[in-house]
């Protein structure tokens, strides 16, 4: 085996988000559609029944998007993936936890909440995953897929009450990123960074859903555009310098980030530690609750650990203070 061979989905967005790395930095690579038929080989590498897995050539399976974009790149260090920038580096790692583990929430919010986009995904999920065109199996299988999906909305907090905060932080969010992204290509400038494959890889799958898609059409082509561009992303360009970046990148850290993210995070992890069921936090004067994620609190020490390398570095403290990201990083 002389290439990369990851199993993943068209509807995981941290599939498509290391293959869109993998395709950057022209690793050489086969997209394989977990299916049954595929089960025996994916069964013997993965540790977990998650995608995507990526088996590499010397017959090891690496899983977890962000780990192994890691993996990938301390053996394709070229082009690089991180600007040289600190305040910049470090903000491109923050966006990237920020789509991962919040951006997830429209997304799956989105995809799971109405009947028609509930439809439409369980109908490509049954086509692709286990080859179904039509017909009553089908019907069977995308009824069956619903059913197990639904009940998951309250895994990322979705529910009647918390609707408001997740849709709400979705329409600003595309509206902050289609001013920022308005003469640009990526979000760093004229190559893509770590946060690029984080966040993109989220709202290309609300592109792809009913809902979420006609929302992104009709107030954020831009994104939109970009969204498509991260799919097969090619080097056009430079890193701009973080003067040049702030004016509208600021306000995504400010008011997203540090308005949004970082509050919800911080209170999962006491809940977490505390071993509450479930907890309660204000975003935004809006209150949020769900049960906590385990997984999200370990997250959120390993970007809080990454501060710790970047926050000597003057220009990037100053930033992270005046977004008001700095208080829950350094806690």
């Amino acid at each position: 085996m002389s290439s990369y061979r990851i199993f993943g989905s068209e509807l995981s967005p941290y599939s498509v988000k290391v293959r869109s790395y993998c395709r950057y930095k022209g690793i050489p690579h086969e997209w394989i559609l977990r299916a049954p038929g595929n089960e025996d080989e994916f069964q013997r590498y993965a540790k977990l029944p998650l995608i995507p897995l990526v088996v590499t050539p010397e017959g090891a399976g690496l899983q977890d998007s962000t780990p192994i974009i890691e993996a990938l790149e301390a053996r394709f260090p070229e082009p690089a993936l991180d600007p040289s920038e600190p305040v910049t580096a470090f903000a491109s790692a923050l966006l990237e936890e920020y789509g991962d583990e919040w951006v997830n929430k429209p997304m799956f919010h989105y995809r799971w909440l109405a009947p028609a986009d509930q439809i439409s995904a369980a109908t490509r999920i049954a086509t692709s995953r286990f080859a179904l065109a039509e017909g009553p199996a089908l019907e069977k299988a995308v009824q069956s897929i619903r059913e197990r999906m639904v009940p998951r909305l309250s895994f990322v907090g979705s529910s009647p009450e918390t609707a408001p905060v997740i849709e709400g932080s979705f329409r600003r969010l595309i509206g902050l990123l289609e001013k920022h992204l308005a003469g640009r290509s990526f979000l760093f400038g004229g190559r893509p960074a770590l946060g690029d494959f984080g966040l993109y890889a989220q709202l290309y799958e609300c592109a792809t859903d009913p809902t979420a898609g006609a929302i992104l059409r009709a107030e954020a082509p831009t994104v939109e555009a970009w969204c498509r561009r991260m799919l097969e992303p090619a080097q056009g360009g430079t890193f701009e310098p973080w003067s040049a970046l702030a004016p509208t990148l600021e306000p995504i850290l400010a008011g997203e980030v540090a308005g949004v993210f970082l509050p919800w995070s911080a209170a999962n992890a006491d809940a977490v530690k505390s071993g509450a069921e479930r907890f309660k936090v204000s975003l935004r004067g809006e209150a949020f609750a769900q049960a906590p994620q385990k997984y999200h609190a370990r997250s959120l020490a390993a970007i809080r650990g990454r501060y710790v390398k970047f926050v000597g570095d003057p220009l990037c403290r100053a930033v992270m203070e005046r977004t008001g990201c700095h208080a829950w990083l350094a806690a």
